[in-house]
């Protein structure tokens, strides 16, 4: 079991039991799964592009993603509807654990004048979506072999519906917020 899993079934389990007054710990809501996309808005002129995507992304997350297409065509983009635009990757379980423990001890910490991740991307149903700059905050890509800074999206999918409790959860699994952001619910 993971270091992050562990403190999620030790100490933050029983600490929001308590202060959302659950009568069983199956109330208690918890991280279904963590998304990861990045879109390669490059990839009509590039093809290559999406692979290269493909491969980071794998080496991220140590699980190969799946190529996402276009829904329908956009002329003023040269997009085609069926055209490989980015790729996905949808992490459960022990590999999420993992994926954000390590995202929140060692990503995040590498990011320029990082001040904190903002309480206001939460969307109505209690999930969190942080938008990365540039893929080279995780040690497991190599400067030397980045052709293009790409950025990602990374939602945080929780089993509650209200904004509030889903925050409290992130807070207590260590996400550092930042101080000044007052939670809207």
């Amino acid at each position: 079991m993971n270091r992050l899993q562990e403190k999620y079934n030790k100490t933050i389990i029983p600490q929001l039991q308590k202060e959302l007054n659950f009568k069983s710990i199956m109330q208690v809501p918890k991280i279904e799964k963590i998304v990861i996309n990045i879109g390669v808005g490059d990839a009509s002129a590039n093809p290559k592009a999406i692979d290269k995507a493909v491969a980071e992304l794998a080496k991220i997350t140590g699980q190969k993603p799946v190529v996402t297409k276009a829904k329908k065509s956009i002329a003023g983009l040269k997009l085609r509807a069926g055209m490989p635009i980015g790729c996905k990757v949808t992490l459960r379980g022990q590999k999420m654990y993992e994926f954000l423990d390590k995202f929140i001890a060692i990503s995040l910490p590498r990011i320029r004048d990082f001040q904190g991740l903002s309480a206001k991307a939460f969307d109505q149903n209690g999930n969190y979506t942080v938008g990365i700059k540039e893929q080279i905050i995780f040690p497991e890509i190599n400067y030397e072999e980045v052709d293009k800074v790409r950025g990602m999206e990374i939602t945080i999918v929780t089993t509650t519906p209200d904004n509030s409790t889903a925050f409290m959860l992130l807070k207590k699994m260590g996400l550092p917020f930042k101080k000044s952001g007052k939670q809207e619910g």
